[in-house]
């Protein structure tokens, strides 16, 4: 289908909510709305909020996920849901990146990680037809990609790679650590090639990017049950077996502060709310959001976000 202009790329984008609707109430997933504001904030070293003030005097902040408040939902026993909203990122602005972007978020009972993979798989499937896929663990694309073992070198070791393939080094990746440098090398080296002619799960993350994500032994690596897909090297998807421990989220998140006052970032009030949810208690669940703009953005074949929604950023 050719989109020849701004309004049949919107037409089109209208039926895909429809689409999107429609496959979560064919398997009884019910839709939620959150709040857009929130009192606390959802803590990541790396994600930055956009503050919105309240009279004068009290401090919110315009949400960068759902998760928090979908998951207070399940503590009160809901069951499945999903959720079609707006997020936003302070300071992610570029052609794949608006900073008001939407998100489609939906967490499963009891079900395995590989089946909330498949799923996430067959809603993808709904925007960009009936692609094959295959998995491949963050270990085995290191070595497949980058020809490197990131287990067996040393932080010095992946700094002299970094060096030796020319990859620019942001200001603070080396005083960030380990996984900054595996970041980085991801991004530059390995991202690009991912899921050129079919759809790339990457799964089983190091452990240490496991921020809301349950882990596991897999042969001598501790790894999170997180997974990414990718098609032509676009990040599409983040998904989780979520981590329901109410002791080792808090001890995340601090770390995840020590990090951003470590990078010179203002530290965030962790979201109280969200960790008595925790500690009352979370079913046994699996999550995934996945970016809406950026499907649409491979349907109609764009490069650049502003052209899959009604106004970019320059201007809303």
């Amino acid at each position: 289908m050719v989109y020849s202009s701004k309004i049949a790329r919107l037409r089109d984008r209208a039926f895909m909510l429809k689409e999107a609707r429609t496959f979560f109430d064919q398997l009884d997933i019910k839709e939620v709305d959150c709040p857009l504001l929130t009192v606390h904030a959802s803590v990541d070293s790396h994600i930055d909020l956009i503050p919105a003030l309240y009279n004068q005097k009290e401090t919110r902040y315009l949400h960068s996920s759902p998760e928090y408040g979908m998951k207070r939902l399940l503590a009160e026993g809901i069951g499945d849901i999903f959720q079609l909203t707006h997020v936003f990122r302070n300071g992610e602005w570029s052609t794949k990146h608006n900073p008001e972007f939407m998100m489609a978020e939906w967490y499963r009972l009891g079900i395995t990680f590989e089946t909330m993979i498949d799923e996430t798989v067959q809603f993808i499937r709904l925007f960009l037809g009936d692609l094959p896929y295959s998995i491949i663990s963050y270990r085995d694309a290191f070595l497949r990609y980058a020809g490197i073992d990131y287990l067996t070198m040393s932080f010095q070791d992946l700094v002299n790679y970094i060096d030796q393939a020319g990859i620019p080094f942001y200001p603070s990746a080396v005083e960030e650590g380990k996984d900054a440098l595996l970041n980085l090398i991801l991004g530059t080296q390995i991202e690009p090639q991912l899921g050129q002619d079919e759809l790339c799960v990457l799964a089983y993350y190091p452990s240490s990017q496991a921020a809301l994500a349950k882990t596991r032994l897999n042969g001598q690596e501790e790894v999170a049950e997180r997974f990414e897909i990718y098609y032509q090297g676009v990040e599409l998807s983040n998904g989780y077996h979520e981590l329901t421990d109410v002791k080792e989220q808090k001890e995340r998140f601090k770390k995840s502060n020590q990090m951003r006052k470590m990078l010179g970032k203002e530290e965030l009030p962790i979201d109280e709310y969200f960790l008595k949810a925790l500690d009352k208690g979370i079913p046994d669940c699996c999550g995934v959001a996945v970016g809406f703009d950026r499907l649409m953005m491979l349907r109609q074949k764009q490069k650049n976000i502003a052209e899959v929604i009604s106004w970019g950023w320059e201007f809303a």
